[in-house]
Order: structure tokens, then C-alpha cells, then sequence
């Protein structure tokens, strides 16, 4: 007969231990589950490390294996959806046909990402970690509004400008629209797309859409 594992089940359920070479899938299970979580607290002080170890089935010290702390497994999970943000926009410019359609697409992809994802949306851009960390990952984002815009300009459809500050303008108007409709659900918005080609034709110059 054999000896019996005296080894606990971890909390939340079972979980096939990973084999060797198979950390980096558990990893990515954790970052997975913490982005689950995160979406649904708004809060990343609200994240236990303990509560994602119950959510993946494992024991809490295999969290602290691949995330020294909260903070850590937060700026994984974040990078992540930044990432699949960052497919998702790449996907939605492959398919307009001008650089104004482009930017647009673009531009309502971030958009609509928040409206499907608000917790994480907060977490993102309004949580005190913004204050803890300087999340550079997130540099992908405004560099990649920043050529849209200056494509803009190349092609002579928005007049030629400082395209920083364009860009700048155009990613603050988004962002306060965007944690307006997050955090103020009940007033009167008209749709995305509307405030979206408002933006675009005041603060980037380009042709208003035909109607």
C-alpha cells in the first residue's frame, strides 16, 4: 500500500500539479484570474492574493512564486489587457480603409473596451497604483495614437500641426469621456461613435463625416 500524500488540497478545489517546464503556464493562469477578479472588484486594494490562489485552485504560496506582492500580480494582469487591447486596435485598423477610418476604429475600440470592461478600466487609469508605479506598458497606447494621427497629417487629411500635442488633446478628450460614461452611467450620452467624429474633426482637423 502506498504512503499517503500528507500534502493539504489547496483551497477552492484541485489542481493537476504543472509539470516541470510548465511554470509560465501557471503564471498565466494566475494573471487570468486576477484579470477575472480585478474587473469585477474596480479595485485593485480589493485583490487578495489568497482569493486568486482559491480562483486558480492552488496553494497560496505558488502565487508568491511567479508575484513577489499584490502590486506585482496587478501590473501582470494590467500589461495583459493592455495587450489584448493592443491586438484587438491593430485588428480594427487592418480593416478601415483610410488613415482617418483608421484612427477612428482605433479610437472606438478603446472605447468600447471600457464599456465592456469598466472594473479594469479603472483599475487601469484611475486606481492609486498610477500613483505607485509608472506602468510604462501603457506607453503603447499613446505612441500608437500618436501615429495614427500624424498618418492623418502625411496624407493631408488633418492639417499639419504639432502632432504631440494633438494627439494629447485627442486621448484627454477620450479618456474623460470614456471615465465620465464609466463612472456617471445615468446621464444622457449620446453613442461613442457621435462624440467620437466631434473629437476627430475638432481637435485633430479632419473632415467631418458625411452624413
Amino acid at each position: 500500500m502506498g504512503t499517503m500524500d500528507p500534502t493539504p488540497e489547496p483551497p477552492g478545489g484541485t489542481r493537476n500539479r504543472n509539470p516541470r517546464g510548465k511554470g509560465e503556464q501557471l503564471r498565466a493562469d494566475i494573471v487570468a484570474a486576477a484579470v477575472r477578479m480585478l474587473d469585477e472588484l474596480a479595485d485593485d486594494q480589493a485583490l487578495s492574493l489568497r482569493a486568486v490562489a482559491r480562483e486558480v485552485g492552488i496553494a497560496a504560496t505558488s502565487v508568491y512564486i511567479h508575484f513577489a506582492d499584490r502590486d506585482a500580480l496587478v501590473l501582470a494582469a494590467l500589461e495583459q489587457c493592455l495587450l489584448d487591447q493592443v491586438a484587438a486596435i491593430e485588428e480594427a485598423e487592418e480593416a478601415a480603409t483610410d488613415p482617418v477610418a483608421k484612427l477612428r476604429a482605433r479610437t472606438l475600440v478603446l472605447g468600447d473596451w471600457a464599456y465592456q470592461h469598466p472594473g479594469l478600466y479603472k483599475v487601469l487609469h484611475e486606481s492609486t497604483l498610477n500613483q505607485r508605479s509608472a506602468m510604462a506598458f501603457k506607453a503603447k497606447l499613446f505612441e500608437g495614437t500618436t501615429i495614427a494621427v500624424r498618418r492623418c497629417m502625411d496624407a493631408g487629411l488633418a492639417p499639419a500641426d504639432d502632432v504631440d500635442a494633438v494627439s494629447l488633446d485627442l486621448r484627454a478628450a477620450v479618456h474623460g469621456t470614456v471615465s465620465m460614461r464609466v463612472n456617471q452611467p445615468d446621464l444622457p450620452w449620446p453613442p461613442l461613435e457621435e462624440q467620437v467624429d466631434r473629437f476627430l474633426v475638432k481637435l485633430v482637423g479632419v473632415a467631418a463625416p458625411s452624413s
